[in-house]
């Protein structure tokens, strides 16, 4: 009986033990692509820039189901037009470098599904605007002048991820409640440019260091 007793305790230990190492904090690197667009009052899949992501994130759990994870990333948003008229043909792009930091609470709904959302604010790090033409006449690249946009951006975000071990993919959107243009007055009338929203669709890779 004692022996039943002490083996019963060293189980019971070892259990705790594996709970506790699980409910550990983790952190990890991750990066993707970026699916981005510019919105005014709907948003729509016209328009879409194709770009990156990349950062780092931290797991805090607060049980086996639950977790808070901040992360801290480097986020390429914006948006392409693709233009043909009668004068010429080509492509314009707005690119605007962020870096973005989001704090979701992770939902595990099975071992390896979850479910997170949460906050996000973003800082402009910086702009440009290219333009492509296919014969190559109207081609240049300039710099955005930060002071002509909002250097701060927000929103909400959420997602879907699937964890493997140590390695985890998921796809998560970012809805962004702030204009990226500031408001202006001109002949006594205010008015904001560019007046839209940044809209962006993630996919990434991540991995626990």
């Amino acid at each position: 009986m004692k022996n039943l007793f002490l083996a019963g305790i060293l189980c019971l230990s070892f259990v705790n033990f594996t709970k506790a190492q699980d409910l550990e904090p983790s952190v990890g690197i991750k990066g993707g692509v970026n699916f981005t667009n510019l919105y005014t009052d709907d948003v729509d899949d016209n328009n879409i820039l194709t770009s990156f992501n990349a950062g780092l994130f931290v797991n805090l759990p607060v049980s086996s189901a639950v977790s808070i994870q901040p992360e801290l990333n480097f986020s390429r948003k914006g948006s392409e037009l693709v233009y043909d008229n009668a004068f010429a043909s080509g492509t314009t792009k707005l690119k605007l470098n962020y870096l973005e930091l989001p704090v979701l609470l992770k939902l595990n709904v099975t071992e390896n599904f979850n479910v997170h959302f949460g906050p996000y604010a973003a800082y402009l790090i910086d702009g440009k605007a290219t333009n492509e033409t296919d014969n190559g006449s109207f081609n240049f690249e300039e710099n955005i002048d930060n002071d002509d946009l909002n250097k701060w951006d927000y929103g909400l975000a959420a997602g879907i991820g699937f964890d493997f071990g140590s390695t985890s993919i998921g796809a998560r959107y970012n809805y962004g409640l702030q204009t990226i243009g500031k408001e202006r007055t001109f002949a006594g009338n205010t008015y904001t440019f560019p007046d839209s929203k940044n809209s962006a669709l993630s996919v990434y890779i991540g991995f626990k260091l």
